[in-house]
């Protein structure tokens, strides 16, 4: 049986649980949230593992920061014999106004670290991922202190509804593949 390994990128601990960088682990979350299952830490991140239409799905918050996620995803496809077709890593996007979805089968990291890493860890750049934009509304120079910042007012409030959009893709993912997910879901 075919299993899966979605990974929502950020970093441990409450100084960054609100931040716009943890936008992967906020959707993890909320999946997990939604089947009604919790995580526990395991080795390089907090697992929780749970079923979709009848199907092995592993959540993944690497414990390895941003810019070392790779040594986790490498390291739980292996220990789950995960085919990298069935990886989708989630991450935040400056690139895109706050709530778009953007979903890819290969790419370049974009200047994100936390995709870099992945790629020199699985030396290669086609994996399934999942960019959830949050927009780039700042100045020259302040882009870490923009994504390491936390919600404002206006996306807190859309927040939960962007959250359930994300839960569902992930849905299709793991149900209908990448391609459905991409017609479905880019743009939205």
């Amino acid at each position: 049986m075919k299993k899966f390994l979605i990974v929502g990128l950020g970093n441990i601990g409450a100084k960054y649980v609100e931040t716009r960088h943890n936008i992967g682990f906020k959707i993890v979350d909320q999946v997990a949230k939604n089947a009604e299952a919790s995580f526990t830490t395991e080795k390089l991140g907090d697992i929780c593992k749970i079923k979709i239409k009848g199907k092995t799905t592993v959540l993944l918050k690497p414990n390895t920061y941003m810019n070392l996620s790779g040594k986790a995803v490498r390291y739980w496809l292996q220990a789950e014999n995960i085919d990298i077709t069935n990886l989708l890593v989630i991450t935040d996007d400056i690139n895109l106004p706050f709530g778009t979805i953007r979903v890819k089968g290969k790419g370049s990291p974009g200047g994100h670290n936390g995709l870099k890493d992945i790629e020199a860890q699985l030396q290669t750049n086609t994996y399934p991922r999942f960019r959830f934009g949050v927009g780039a509304e700042f100045s020259t120079g302040r882009q870490v202190d923009y994504v390491l910042g936390e919600w404002n007012a206006e996306e807190n409030d859309a927040l939960p509804e962007r959250l359930e959009v994300a839960d569902k893709l992930v849905t299709s993912f793991v149900n209908g593949g990448l391609s459905n997910t991409m017609n479905s879901f880019n743009g939205k």
